[in-house]
């Protein structure tokens, strides 16, 4: 007989980070997890992750306000239905709730962990199966002193650990951004690229300016310089300059990326999980874009364990990514609340194996971190 789902509780986990984490909109100190255990009648336990940037400041969803809307309306809304369904659960949800993406992201991992663990096989084989079992991953230099990054860079090329490094940009005056990158892409040379991330912080105009210096510099990837909603600026600026442009904050979903397409977009596009309610429509996105001559990168949206191992098997299904991942959120944090922290070497991360996410959680960490 098919199994039903009994319950769904979350959990908010605070985790430090290691350093202060800056961005253009927000600088963080600490990320907040919220933790989706979905149990079935048969004893399988499905995990998943629903993580944002920044409270409200990234956007319209907060840890909190995740946390609720699961709990009131998302979770009774699955409870009785049968867990090996994930079509017919998500399409319950999507009808039930409109957006609320990176909750329903937490939910349908969760299904996919437990029908894993269920079937004895890994998530990405339920996506289709694994093409890769190591991906690339760059490291994210937030700490906004160049000298600071600069040494930090160095390192992580030594410990071969990463050889792609992103810049986020956009809080400071521009003149000082693009001096800021230029003095790190000069140090480390041909070793490394260098990438940006503006996170939606300039107009079209100051965008063309700060990109030509950036352009100048060596810089290999500018991601969203301009507003999400701005997608035919977007697409002059990938058509202006040889760098190539990122779509991030701009390409939510399949109408956005296709408006994206036909607008002459000629770029990449960072697929998330979060923004994509889940593993399957990061693979929908991911399928238009490559329909469309556009290039993938494997977003992240500084995820711990939980989230970024989706996320690696739904990226582990595709053909090599152009751009790589960033799938590096486990090392932002100080601490775990898995059992077995995902494996970082040679310059990326290695799938997890074993039955759904090949994870089990940490109780007693767990316990530590989640709020009362």
């Amino acid at each position: 007989m098919t199994a039903l789902i009994e319950s769904v509780e979350t959990l908010l986990v605070d985790l430090p980070t290691i350093r202060p984490h800056k961005l253009s909109m927000a600088t963080m100190a600490t990320q907040t997890l919220v933790i989706v255990r979905l149990k079935c009648a048969d004893g399988i336990e499905g995990i998943g992750e629903a993580t944002t940037i920044g409270g409200l400041a990234y956007g319209p969803e907060s840890p909190e306000s995740m946390k609720v809307n699961i709990d009131t309306y998302l979770a009774p809304a699955l409870v009785g239905l049968a867990a090996d369904n994930v079509n017919l659960a998500m399409a319950r949800l999507d009808k039930l709730a409109k957006g609320n993406v990176i909750a329903k992201s937490a939910l349908e991992t969760a299904l996919l962990d437990a029908q894993g663990k269920r079937l004895g096989v890994p998530l990405a084989t339920l996506l289709g199966g694994a093409r890769h079992d190591h991906l690339p991953v760059l490291w994210t230099l937030a700490s906004g002193d160049t000298d600071k990054d600069i040494e930090e860079a160095r390192k992580r090329l030594e410990q071969r650990r990463h050889r792609d490094f992103k810049l986020k940009i956009g809080a400071n005056e521009v003149d000082h951004d693009v001096r800021h990158v230029a003095a790190i892409k000069a140090a480390l040379g041909d070793r490394a690229s260098v990438r940006v991330d503006v996170n939606q912080a300039w107009d079209e105009a100051t965008a063309v300016r700060a990109i030509a210096a950036l352009e100048e510099a060596g810089v290999d990837l500018i991601e969203q310089p301009i507003p999400a909603h701005e997608r035919a600026g977007l697409a002059r600026l990938a058509n202006r300059f040889e760098v190539t442009m990122l779509a991030d904050e701009g390409v939510q979903d399949l109408r956005c990326g296709l408006a994206l397409i036909e607008s002459g977009f000629s770029g990449a596009f960072a697929l998330k999980i979060a923004k994509s309610a889940g593993p399957r429509g990061a693979l929908r996105l991911a399928h238009l874009a490559d329909a469309g001559g556009i290039g993938l990168y494997g977003g992240t949206m500084l995820e711990g364990s939980i989230g970024t191992a989706a996320s690696l098997h739904a990226w582990a299904t595709l053909p090599e990514m152009a751009w790589g991942t960033e799938m590096f959120g486990p090392l932002l944090l100080t601490d775990d609340i898995v059992t077995t922290p995902l494996r970082y070497d040679d310059f990326g991360v290695a799938l997890p194996q074993g039955p759904g996410l090949g994870l089990e959680l940490d109780h007693d960490k767990l316990r530590e971190y989640a709020r009362s």
